[in-house]
């Protein structure tokens, strides 16, 4: 990739791959979340849709005995995942595959629990606990996290900047009657802290973002994906009081 110039697709996964975290969210949220479903040595199969390299997965692993398939559309993070995963003795239990969030290699009525932080957006809020619910049994659980509006004011840039990214923000209101008409129960929603914007994805996709910077030294490409970057953050530092990261965790009815 040195010698051309990269796509912002390659830079996203070059800029992400050696994160904790490829999006916002923390250990003291999974683990908040997870306080909410009851008895967790029952959830025998679990499905962790988007999971990146894993930050959330594994964390996921220490909590519950049965088995945990991560779910992503790049190769590069799943290798990731199972590393990690065989490198803590997890690969018995623990699986990266690829995969498209819009058509699950699952049966249906099978899982247990669906995890989803931070990707369902990218197919639409309704849309995947619709076709999701399909392949949770009776009883199951889904928890996942999507952007949406904390306060009645939303901000023009806000707005514009998640419409350009191809998200319409809705509010936690109507999130969760979203939630209630796609067959689940509604057991809980919380915002995500500044923290798990800030210092677990932020500031380190920041200094990965440096790294390219220097490493594809002037490349417009590199400029414009840093300064998009870059204006995300200032964006949620000027307006982080009006929306945010909403866990949303359900029970299949």
């Amino acid at each position: 990739m040195e010698n051309k110039q990269p796509t912002f697709l390659e830079l996203l996964l070059e800029a992400h791959i050696g994160l904790e975290r490829q999006g916002p969210g923390s250990r003291k949220t999974v683990e908040k979340a997870l306080g909410f479903l009851g008895d967790l040595s029952r959830i025998e199969k679990t499905v962790d849709l988007g999971c990146g390299t894993g930050g959330q997965t594994l964390i996921l692993a220490e909590h519950l005995s049965g088995s945990i398939v991560g779910l992503d559309m790049f190769p590069a993070f799943v290798d990731v995942l199972n590393s990690k995963a065989k490198s803590r003795n997890l690969d018995d239990r623990v699986k990266g595959i690829e995969g498209n969030m819009e058509d699950l290699p699952f049966e249906k009525n099978s899982l247990d629990l669906i995890w989803s932080e931070g990707a369902i957006d990218n197919i639409g809020f309704e849309k995947g606990l619709r076709h999701w619910r399909e392949f949770l049994k009776n009883g199951g659980h889904i928890a996942v996290t999507s952007p949406s509006w904390l306060t009645k004011e939303h901000p023009q840039d806000a707005e514009r900047f998640w419409a350009e990214a191809g998200s319409g923000l809705d509010t936690v209101e109507k999130n969760i009657g979203i939630m209630q008409s796609c067959g689940y129960q509604f057991v809980s929603a919380f915002a995500l802290p500044e923290e798990c914007w800030t210092e677990n994805y932020y500031y380190p996709r920041e200094k990965a973002i440096c790294e390219l910077v220097k490493k594809y030294d002037s490349c417009d490409t590199v400029r414009e994906y840093a300064e998009m970057n870059r204006r995300e953050v200032g964006l949620y530092l000027e307006y982080k009081q009006h929306y945010g990261y909403v866990f949303y965790i359900g029970r299949a009815v």
